[in-house]
């Protein structure tokens, strides 16, 4: 009987004829050669944008809230805004990370290790405005379940509370996940760097790792664990911050709605972040081998499909404020789209909603160029929608004779700006430092690692059906 042998491609995750030395040596090389010029160009830039934030702060604290945009009725003005969209920013990390692990998507490995970076970074971003714009922080540890000087618990029923406990349990397991991935690269670089100091830290931070069979299956199983302790807090923690609003009667924010309409605007937003920053850094350390146009288009599929959950979800809000009945919801979201503030509406929809649709195109989504420029709108919408929720619902609520109008002042915008400075900081060190790329687990991906894809001889060969 006759067999016939059809080979089957499978997709390609790395470009090039790339073994596992070459693949150490691309990311290595980027740690252990000298800085490029530019780095620190924009390194003295993001210091100088941290130093802004801080002095920013350091004014907020000494002249207190006033100086901010804050008026009545808006008593929640940029801090929340900026906070709710920073946080919203660090999704993606846990998603590509988590749940791409768990559902075995090899893709993953050429952009997990800097996306959950930025998971982190902005998580810290996101901690400072509910820290700075409480009024009084001196007693900001109220927020904490820890009894007050008057031997009294923190209110439990405020979601302030619940941000404090899911954004901090989110960053917590995100750092971790992110350094247990780590390990074996950190092993990798302390072998590697001629540096006395070099070696001492990495082989601190290696934890003694020397890739036996034992290690690799403890951590196997620890780096299991973390991303199934990992995957529901992707859900729980923006469904927690939509509860900000979605707790309160203030027309347009009282809705069942805001949970999974502000976790699929936070995937959107952060994947948005990730290609923009991707394609940066695939660029400048020419990464395009690992990087492929195959790992662009997928994330752009993303992109496509939880835009299109954020589109259905603003029409959806029109139709529930008129299907509802209830005046006070018709009237707010009338203001939103027709009111004092259409203008920021109206750019939210053209971003959000319009942008994304250009991905239904395979040629968009495959290009550089586009993928750049439609992440970046996306995540200016992004920020817009958080600024129409917050402010639209409060300048204009039940009484028209208390409707205020809310224009942010110098130190809004300075302090806003001033993030970016503490993100791109702490994201420089780490492109500088740390492996940008998972070695070991790009490796995993390679056709070498598969012992399917050799026959009887040792030859190498694409997967073979049987038909």
């Amino acid at each position: 009987m006759s067999q016939n042998l059809t080979y089957i491609p499978e997709p390609e995750l790395v470009k090039g004829n790339h073994t596992f030395g070459s693949i150490t040596r691309l990311v290595g090389d980027i740690v252990e050669t000298p800085a490029p010029k530019w780095w620190y160009i924009a390194f003295a830039i993001s210091n100088a944008l941290l130093g802004l934030l801080l002095a920013m702060i350091a004014y907020l604290f000494y002249e207190g809230t006033g100086i901010w945009g804050l008026n009545n009725p808006v008593g929640w003005g940029w801090a929340i805004v900026n906070f709710v969209w920073w946080v919203g920013i660090g999704h993606a990390g846990t998603l590509i990370s988590a749940i791409l692990f768990l559902f075995r998507q090899g893709w993953r490995t050429a952009i997990n290790r800097f996306a959950e970076a930025m998971t982190i970074f902005a998580v810290m971003c996101a901690l400072i405005f509910p820290g700075i714009h409480v009024g009084r922080i001196w007693v900001i540890y109220w927020v904490f379940p820890l009894p007050n000087q008057m031997q009294m618990w923190p209110n439990f029923n405020s979601p302030l509370l619940w941000d404090v406990f899911a954004v901090g349990t989110y960053f917590t397991v995100s750092l971790l996940f992110w350094y247990v991935g780590l390990v074996p690269d950190f092993a990798t670089l302390r072998d590697r760097v001629k540096s006395k100091w070099g070696k001492i830290a990495y082989g601190v931070a290696a934890l003694g790792w020397t890739g036996g069979n034992r290690q690799w299956q403890n951590y196997e199983k620890s780096y299991m664990i973390l991303a199934g302790i990992a995957t529901p807090l992707v859900l729980s923690v923006h469904t927690i911050v939509s509860f900000d609003f979605a707790v309160s009667i203030v027309p347009g924010w009282h809705t069942t709605i805001f949970p999974p309409y502000f976790v699929a605007g936070a995937v959107f937003s952060g994947f948005a972040m990730v290609m923009t920053l991707m394609l940066i850094t695939r660029k400048l350390y020419g990464l395009q081998d690992i990087m492929t146009i195959n790992h662009i288009e997928k994330m752009n599929i993303i992109i496509l499909v939880t835009g299109n959950i954020v589109g259905f979800a603003y029409i959806m809000e029109f139709f529930i404020a008129w299907y509802g009945g209830v005046e006070y919801e018709k009237a707010a979201f009338i203001n939103r789209a027709m009111g004092p503030y259409a203008w920021a509406y109206w750019i939210m929809f053209l971003c959000n909603v319009i942008s994304p649709q250009f991905f239904w195109s395979k040629r968009m989504r495959t290009s550089i160029v586009a993928s750049f420029i439609l992440s970046i709108v996306v995540n200016i919408g992004m920020w817009f929608e958080r600024f129409v929720i917050t402010v639209t619902s409060l300048a204009q609520d039940f009484l028209p004779s208390s409707w205020g109008y809310y224009s942010p002042t110098y130190v809004d915008v300075l302090t806003y700006v001033g993030t970016f400075g503490l993100f791109f900081t702490f994201f420089l060190l780490f492109l500088r430092f740390l492996p940008m790329i998972a070695i070991a687990e790009v490796k995993m991906v390679l056709p070498q690692a598969n012992p399917h894809n050799y026959d009887e001889d040792g030859n190498e060969f694409k997967k073979i059906a049987e038909k």
